[in-house]
């Protein structure tokens, strides 16, 4: 966004939905400007998130997930 050069490419992983029908994308491609802070994913990366999202094919690996509720006592 500040429009200078020099965004590094990077990964991250983020999870979608919730319960059931919670699914986790590792490895997720995105732009960082190391000058400003900004982060973005590219049209194509979105593209591929959401088709992801949709088509859930073989490529899924199933492995337990440990989650905690904030505020929970």
């Amino acid at each position: 966004m500040c429009g200078l050069e020099g965004t590094q490419l990077r990964y991250v992983t983020r999870s979608f939905g919730k319960g059931e029908r919670l699914l986790v994308i590792e490895n997720i491609p995105y732009l960082f400007c190391p000058r400003c802070g900004e982060r973005y994913f590219t049209a194509a990366t979105m593209r591929e998130i959401e088709r992801l999202k949709m088509t859930k094919t073989a490529r899924i690996r199933r492995k337990p997930i440990p989650i905690v509720s904030f505020g929970a006592a």
